[in-house]
Formats: structure tokens, sequence, C-alpha cells
């Protein structure tokens, strides 16, 4: 299961940051790509939401320090 989060992860965030070469590990973080701000942020959130049929609440999406907690959280309810 993890495996399949990762790759659809990895997928997600390509086409957000229109980047190929990206490859996100549960270590990664906003500072490890280049373009992750705050307004691509909410455009990953949204991507992601999408790609998994998940909701993230405020305090998740403020609170996650990396790829890692996001991987846990979609785990968790899928």
């Amino acid at each position: 299961m993890a495996d399949n989060i990762n790759e659809r992860l990895n997928e997600v965030f390509r086409n957000v940051f229109d980047d190929d070469s990206i490859n996100v590990t549960r270590e990664t973080t906003a500072d490890d790509i280049e373009d992750w701000d705050s307004l691509e942020h909410i455009r990953l959130i949204g991507a992601v939401e999408r790609e998994f049929g998940v909701r993230f609440t405020m305090k998740e999406v403020s609170t996650m320090k990396n790829v890692g907690e996001m991987m846990d959280i979609i785990a968790e309810r899928g």
C-alpha cells in the first residue's frame, strides 16, 4: 500500500510542480522542492485530495512537516 501511495504522490507532485525529475520520499519537505511555496502548497493539497479521495483538515495542512506525514494520513483514511 505504501509503495502505491508513494508512486501516486510522485505523479501528483510532478504534475503540480511541472517537473518530471521530482522523486518524493517520506523525508521530503517544502525546502527540498524549489517552487514549493504557500500558493503551490494549496494547489498540491487540492491535487492530493482529488487523487486519493481524502480531505485534510486545516490543522493537518498547517502542521504537516514532510511527505511522510501526508502519506500516513492518506494510508489511515484509505
